[in-house]
């Protein structure tokens, strides 16, 4: 059945339209639910068990029985936003002007919407890397949008230069690049960064870049595309507060790039949430002065639980591809004799206790079917949190999921 409404094209391109025009559970919301059911580890969704730096939450709550309860402008407060162009500044030699260059958003995912949103007239086609985040899909096919997928294969996850050379073409208008990269904990190096930006100046194509695990790589550096030479006029670069500092409730996010992208976003934008979280934003402007050090902690610490993770998956008998960055781990359960991920997902938080989300959700039918076999595992937990799921995974090839 063709999608009638906005509503329907939008759950359509996040793979959430049934054949009868009817709106399908997530896949998230079912294994939560069967998780929650049978006492599970969820392993499926990716936000931390534990909140991050105390001063920000005793600096939002002190803003909220405060002054810092009503409307924020719509851009931002003026303090978050020369925090962002300082730490743009900071890490990778870029200098936005806060009051032109910078918005602040409700979250990385509002800060996307009205990316595209904006940007991306019905027919345009837009380019993401497969498996993909499903808000792309979602916002693309909301916007009309024609939904482009270049393959990430294992075991790196690395885009096939002559596929980038035959999906990015003269139709492209928009390349949504995620790096580092959800679901399959890539992460793009320069040769790559390189290409897609010699393609979109070629094809006249703008960048929007989701870059909120950037603080969250072990041993690939996070390289920006908007650093690249050529980028910056045409990139929309968007991070949040959420995964850098645990508080991924705040949805607190924001957009840098030319003055003219980010007018754009910001028209969008203001009608969408038109401000939020004024007491967390003073917050995340101090968070986001930490030193380096505090970072480069936080990453080196969640590195260690992804390698912990990910010797416990590989001591249950299956395939391990270890992330460069991220939350989150992939794992081929194949050589475990299984040929169906999301089968598995759905029967594991019962017969073993543990709950994760299989690959082929983050792809079109193509995608689903190369990926069958793989599921994706979240390591945004305490480490006895993770011992204990490890200790339960080990029985999966005893376990009987019959």
């Amino acid at each position: 059945m063709s999608p009638s409404f906005p509503w329907q094209r939008t759950a359509q391109g996040a793979n959430l339209l049934g054949s009868d025009g009817h709106l399908a559970t997530t896949i998230f919301e079912e294994i939560t639910v069967l998780a929650g059911r049978h006492d599970a580890i969820n392993l499926g969704q990716g936000f931390p068990d534990t909140d991050g730096p105390e001063f920000m939450a005793r600096a939002a709550a002190e803003n909220i029985m405060g002054d810092h309860n009503q409307y924020a402008p719509g851009a931002g407060i003026a303090e978050l936003r020369v925090a962002i162009a300082a730490h743009q500044e900071r890490f990778y030699g870029l200098s936005p002007a806060p009051d032109t260059e910078v918005a602040v958003s409700t979250g990385a995912t509002e800060a996307i919407a009205a990316s595209v949103l904006a940007l991306v007239n019905p027919g345009d086609e837009v380019v993401t890397f497969e498996p993909f985040y499903d808000s792309y899909g979602a916002t693309i096919a909301l916007a009309g949008g024609i939904h482009r997928t270049v393959p990430l294969r294992a075991p790196d996850f690395q885009p096939d230069p002559a596929d980038l050379e035959r999906i990015v073409t003269a139709n492209t208008r928009m390349i949504l690049l995620n790096n580092p990269h959800n679901p399959t904990g890539t992460v793009f190096g320069r040769d790559v960064l390189e290409h897609l930006v010699e393609l979109a100046i070629r094809h006249d194509a703008i960048i929007v870049s989701d870059e909120v695990y950037e603080h969250l790589t072990f041993g690939s550096p996070h390289i920006p595309v908007a650093s690249i030479d050529g980028a910056w006029d045409r990139t929309i670069s968007i991070s949040s507060a959420g995964k850098t500092f645990s508080y991924t409730g705040w949805k607190v996010g924001w957009a840098s790039g030319p003055a003219e992208l980010i007018a754009a976003v910001r028209t969008v934008k203001q009608f969408l949430t038109y401000s939020s979280g004024p007491a967390y934003q003073p917050a995340v402007a101090r968070a986001l002065q930490l030193p380096d050090s505090y970072f480069a902690d936080f990453a080196a610490a969640l590195g260690d639980r992804g390698r912990q993770l990910a010797d416990g998956l590989e001591s249950a008998g299956m395939t391990v591809y270890r992330p460069r960055g991220t939350y989150f781990v992939v794992a081929d359960v194949a050589p475990l004799g299984f040929d169906d991920a999301a089968d598995l997902a759905r029967r594991m938080p019962e017969a073993i206790g543990v709950a994760g989300i299989p690959l082929s959700v983050f792809c079109h039918e193509e995608g689903a079917r190369a990926t069958r076999t793989l599921m994706r595992f979240a390591f945004c937990k305490r480490p006895g949190v993770l011992t204990e799921a490890t200790r339960r995974l080990a029985g999966l090839p005893q376990a009987q999921l019959a």
